[in-house]
């Protein structure tokens, strides 16, 4: 399972990026709390897809096993270290045929905040 979490695609199907006994703690968390700490740790750290992948791919393993269709993820940090309210998420279910598409971009080099955001978000767009 393919998953955009802002311009990076990770593959959730690789080996689970949590331990058994985490995903045991992690079971009562629910989508609202998943998703401000995805805020929380996108305000402290802007570019956590690509600084931090690991903790990354979790957030991403988290998203998905608390709402399955969801696919792709975006957290816009104006700044770093700013309050975590400032941060926007963005959810969405996207095609597999879009997934492949993007994570081919992405092994090409092609893949960057503009090229994800014109793809999926439209943010930027006008």
């Amino acid at each position: 399972m393919l998953f955009l979490l802002n311009d990076v695609v990770f593959d959730l199907d690789e080996a689970c990026p949590v331990t058994p006994g985490d995903a045991r703690r992690f079971e009562m968390l629910g989508f609202d709390y998943v998703m401000e700490l995805g805020c929380e740790l996108f305000a402290e750290n802007p570019f956590l897809q690509q600084n931090d992948p690991e903790r990354a791919r979790r957030l991403a393993w988290l998203i998905h096993d608390r709402s399955p269709e969801v696919n792709a993820a975006l957290f816009a940090a104006p700044d770093t270290g700013c309050d975590p309210a400032l941060v926007e998420p963005l959810f969405c279910a996207l095609p597999a045929t879009i997934m492949r598409q993007l994570k081919t971009r992405e092994r090409r080099g092609e893949l960057n905040a503009l090229t994800a955001d014109r793809a999926v978000w439209g943010r930027m767009a006008a």
